[in-house]
């Protein structure tokens, strides 16, 4: 068993370890030839420049940047407009109004869909916490970091400026759903066949 006590010296004092260490050795060149030294030091070292904004950088794949609205195969929004990103957000920058989709007027696969949606970037810590509570997979975060301006008022995005462009083969909502067989299995899943005994998605266990 290893001994724990701590040393005593010829008196009966314990000897204590930070004031019985020695000192740290000293440069002997004063304090200005210390600093220029320092100075020299680094005009060796590789230098890292960057040509922003000539150049755009490049930022890793999951950076958090500005926010993207995503839609379906067929154009309809993700978004339902549930309000969760908006209860998620810290700093209460998400504000969310949903509306009732129409058979007549549909702009999302659900009953609702997200009438009115703004990010006040001036608020926006870029946590990532909406995206987390986002049920749909609608709401992600760009690579985009260029948000800088001069007018308060522009730092507030609606849902025109964050909805995601209308790829080929989308069509512009409103019009009835037409979802591709890559999106049915994220609404409609079926019992496997393999494991029937897998409850199936929305199915109480």
């Amino acid at each position: 068993m290893t001994d724990t006590t701590p040393a005593r010296r010829s008196g009966g004092e314990v000897a204590r370890p930070g004031r019985d260490a020695k000192p740290p050795r000293r440069s002997v060149l004063p304090a200005p030839g210390q600093g220029f030294g320092l100075t020299f030091a680094q005009m060796f070292k590789k230098v890292t420049t960057e040509e922003y904004p000539f150049e755009p950088k490049v930022t890793k794949p999951r950076y958090h940047g500005r926010h993207v609205l995503n839609r379906h195969p067929d154009g309809l929004e993700k978004c339902v407009g549930c309000e969760l990103c908006a209860w998620a957000c810290p700093a209460d920058a998400i504000y969310v109004e949903g509306g009732d989709n129409t058979e007549d007027e549909r702009y999302s696969p659900g009953e609702r869909y997200g009438r009115v949606y703004q990010i006040n970037y001036l608020r926006c810590i870029f946590c990532g916490l909406c995206i987390e509570a986002c049920p749909t997979r609608s709401l992600t975060m760009s690579n985009d970091f260029e948000l800088a301006d001069d007018n308060r008022r522009d730092l507030i995005y609606t849902k025109e400026q964050l909805m995601a462009p209308l790829l080929p083969g989308m069509e512009a909502p409103p019009h009835p759903m037409r979802l591709g067989d890559d999106e049915k299995d994220y609404y409609v899943r079926t019992p496997n066949p393999a494991n029937p005994a897998e409850p199936v998605v929305g199915e109480k266990v």
